[in-house]
């Protein structure tokens, strides 16, 4: 068994099991989650023989480092894991500004099949456990760690929709926040869903306070339906209408993403439907010219007309902001996850 998969109450039970007592349940969580050792015999402040039989008895981790690929610019560093049932998840960390930043996967693969996603283009696998969502986030963190740094931020935004594997991706979400572990900050922590309304109204009424985005891609149904399929089950007005509550529930600003394909959600039509759309919610808008995928035929939007699209927002009063393309050389670009053993670097 992973022990990153035990909450602490499954391991004070595991631990009482052995003939251990419960004040050992602490130490080992304060060593996993605190102190990020990156082995049983890294935790001294414990009896030799108990490592031995933590060792005998679980793994620590299941995440094996295939692949680590470093972009151009050395901001981002990417890398694919395979799995104990030899499934492959990527994961990505940014380090530009004074940022840390980890964009970790809830699933191997994704059933929701955005068509100019590398991950959607893949088709679904499996969900990932909840240990398997905390070791990408700390295996990171141990690296900074090294370094004398550590992670300032996290985004759901790997590989997978984080709403379609819910209970496992909340209760690592839940772990990574707990006061006497990881402790970090909700505020500090982006979940981005593809837009499925039943688990966004369990969202707002569990009073979650991560940051919620919602990748929207287009302003008219017909549009979106074409390159969000799942829109056809969902779509625009419910969905908005869903972002509407949980801004008046919780009280916070909610953020929409959308990848600029050339000529297609970039248009001035576009620009006014989403304008209209949004004006006076409590929103905050995220663009980004599309990132190439070896499956998808669309082209980025060239910065005339993604200014252009932003003036339009802004002229609706929707905050909009111009995200950079980074990783993209390494394909740790938005979108461009995909479980591979031989990574093809893309032309740009």
């Amino acid at each position: 068994m992973n022990i990153f998969d035990l909450s602490f109450s499954e391991l004070e039970a595991a631990l009482i099991e052995l003939g251990q007592p419960k004040y050992r349940a602490k130490q080992i969580w304060q060593n996993l989650y605190v102190n990020l050792v990156g082995s049983f015999d890294d935790m001294t402040s414990l009896p030799k023989r108990l490592r031995e039989t933590l060792a005998e008895r679980f793994k620590f981790g299941t995440l094996q480092e295939l692949i680590s690929l470093n972009s151009s610019d050395k901001s981002t560093t990417k890398n694919l894991f395979q799995l104990q049932d030899g499934q492959q998840i990527e994961t990505v960390l940014m380090t530009y500004d004074k940022r840390r930043t980890v964009c970790f996967s809830t699933q191997a693969g994704c059933a929701m099949g955005c068509v100019f996603c590398a991950t959607g283009q893949m088709g679904f696998e499996r969900n990932l456990t909840v240990g398997e969502i905390v070791e990408q986030v700390l295996w990171f963190a141990r690296q900074l760690k090294a370094k004398e740094d550590r992670l300032t931020n996290l985004v759901v935004m790997g590989m997978g929709e984080p709403f379609h594997n819910y209970d496992n991706t909340m209760a690592a979400l839940d772990r990574l926040m707990d006061d006497n572990g990881y402790n970090f900050g909700a505020r500090r922590i982006t979940l981005s869903t593809v837009g499925l309304i039943p688990a966004i109204e369990r969202f707002t009424a569990e009073n979650r306070r991560v940051n919620l985005a919602v990748s929207l891609h287009a302003a008219t149904d017909d549009l979106r339906t074409e390159l969000v399929p799942i829109n056809k089950r969902y779509p625009i007005a419910d969905l908005i209408a869903s972002c509407r509550n949980y801004v008046e529930q919780s009280g916070r600003r909610i953020t929409f993403e959308l990848a600029l394909i050339a000529k297609e959600n970039d248009t001035p039509d576009q620009a006014h439907a989403l304008g209209k759309l949004l004006k006076g919610l409590l929103c905050h808008v995220n663009v980004i010219p599309l990132n190439p995928t070896t499956d998808y035929a669309g082209e980025k939007s060239n910065r005339e007309r993604v200014d252009e699209f932003k003036r339009t927002l802004e002229n609706y009063g929707v905050s909009c902001t111009i995200r950079m393309r980074r990783g993209i050389d390494i394909n740790a670009g938005c979108g461009q996850l995909r479980k591979t053993a031989e990574i093809p670097v893309l032309k740009l």
